[in-house]
């Protein structure tokens, strides 16, 4: 494993393309309306949910369809001027940023359900639907979409940037969730890749190499994912622990048996408290696990017990059960909500947030020497993880005006990355590379590796137009 550097956390230099006046004309000539060179929209669309900052685009375009995208990439193609996709502006580590300027091309308007196929458990979609409004478009079809990373996201972000979230631990990630798209390449063809057929071996497996590429190898245009039958029985419960520790070998223990657990949330007191705080609820402000299980009324009924049993042995109490929609829904906003929770605890302040996965049998270390080092630093922080699958997330609150704070909270993640790499984990469980963690893929998969990367890179997109200076440096 390469040594990481201090620079991997900063904001690379920002190497400005210029936008033709040409260019901003043809796209208001094509687009009119849908074309807008209002400040206030460059901003919002120069910007996501992380903590890095970048001049914004010089330009945003609304497409509604195939052919809006196709259209813009070919007019951006005919200029090299870089142009980034953006869905909700939900990511965490700079993806939408304008690092080199550009065209922002904005698929919120593409929302629409194209098909659902029951019988095969399948929905095609258009990019800019989000996770929410595919699973209320879908109701009345006793089939859902599991893959729930928190944010609203829309589900061309959430195949853009592999995403996962609470459901992984069951239902596995957007990886798996994923069997086909229409792409629009980097010259403004438009391919399909995959087939609604469960398995396939023909030919190089498109479709896995774009899921995760973050929008640097194409811009998705619809996306065929997997639905799974609404479970008949659905049961939510939280426990409290007297410690970190006691509810992570909890959880590993859950996992090590094999209880099909489909939710399995690790939560830390001083996030409990920000929560009651914010969602005016009293939970006890400990150590907490925030747990579902799916399957029929026996099944569910026995890996309760099952879990509850396990707890006991680790100091667990206080077991509150929620079998009612209402009171999951309750549950699991508060849990949603933890993120603004915390931001909220400290007014003014910006949270940088870390990504980190281990393998279960690990988890325990690394979080625990990840907890004693930030108690340490003297920081405000917030631990939330989907500790089923050995994920896990830090929230530094920092003041953003403080390069003390800064500083001190990247050289935690700086090590946390560091310490998660060591323990055979990585980098990134969920949130993407982006611009943030650059180095650290570096760091995890080696020189050789990157660079096979960059071939492809070159090979799709000779002229680096399509979402540069993301997941690694040219």
């Amino acid at each position: 494993m390469n040594a990481p550097t201090a620079a991997v956390h900063l904001l690379p230099e920002i190497k400005m393309r210029d936008v033709p006046q040409a260019l901003i004309d043809a796209l208001q000539a094509r687009f009119g309306a849908q074309c807008s060179l209002a400040q206030a929209v460059r901003e919002q669309h120069g910007r996501d949910e992380g903590s890095l900052q970048a001049p914004p685009p010089s330009a945003v375009v609304f497409a509604e369809s195939t052919q809006d995208v196709a259209d813009a990439v070919k007019l951006a193609s005919q200029y090299e001027v870089p142009v980034i996709p953006y869905g909700a502006g939900s990511s965490l580590e700079g993806h939408l940023l304008a690092v080199q300027g550009g065209i922002s091309i904005d698929v919120s308007r593409m929302n629409q359900v194209l098909s659902i196929n029951a019988e095969d458990l399948t929905v095609t979609v258009q990019p800019g639907i989000t996770r929410k409004a595919l699973n209320e478009a879908i109701k009345d079809t006793g089939l859902f979409f599991p893959i729930d990373p928190g944010a609203d996201a829309s589900i061309g972000g959430m195949s853009a940037t592999r995403a996962s979230g609470t459901n992984a631990v069951r239902y596995g990630t957007m990886r798996e969730n994923v069997l086909a798209l229409e792409v629009v390449t980097a010259s403004g063809e438009v391919i399909h890749t995959g087939t609604r057929a469960k398995k396939s071996s023909a030919g190089y497996d498109l479709t896995r190499l774009m899921v995760g590429s973050e929008g640097t190898l194409g811009i998705m245009t619809e996306i065929t994912v997997r639905l799974y039958p609404l479970p008949e029985a659905v049961s939510a419960a939280i426990c409290s622990f007297p410690s970190i520790e006691a509810a992570v070998r909890t959880t590993i223990q859950i996992i090590q048996i094999g209880v099909p657990i489909a939710r399995v949330e690790l939560i830390d007191h001083h996030t409990v408290r920000m929560v009651n705080a914010h969602s005016k609820l009293t939970l006890r402000e400990e150590p907490m696990l925030l747990m579902e299980f799916h399957g029929s009324p026996a099944s569910v009924k026995e890996q309760a017990e099952m879990v509850q049993d396990i707890a006991s042995e680790f100091g667990g109490q206080a077991f509150e059960w929620a079998s009612t929609p209402e009171e999951r829904t309750r549950l699991w906003t508060a849990r949603h909500n933890a993120y603004f929770a915390a931001v909220q605890s400290r007014p003014g302040c910006r949270a940088i947030s870390t990504d980190t996965c281990v393998p279960i049998s690990r988890l325990a270390d690394c979080l625990l020497e990840s907890v004693d080092e930030v108690e340490a630093s003297g920081i405000p922080y917030f631990l939330v993880g989907h500790v089923g699958d050995g994920n896990f997330h830090f929230g530094y609150l920092i003041d953003p005006n403080s390069a003390e704070e800064r500083t001190q909270a990247e050289a935690m993640n700086h090590t946390l990355v560091a310490r998660a790499l060591s323990m055979g984990g990585t980098c990134t469980g969920e949130h993407g590379v982006g611009i943030h963690k650059i180095g650290f893929l570096l760091d995890e998969t080696g020189t050789g590796a990157v660079d096979m990367m960059r071939a492809i890179k070159r090979a799709l997109d000779p002229k680096n137009i399509l979402n540069p200076g993301k997941i690694f440096a040219m």
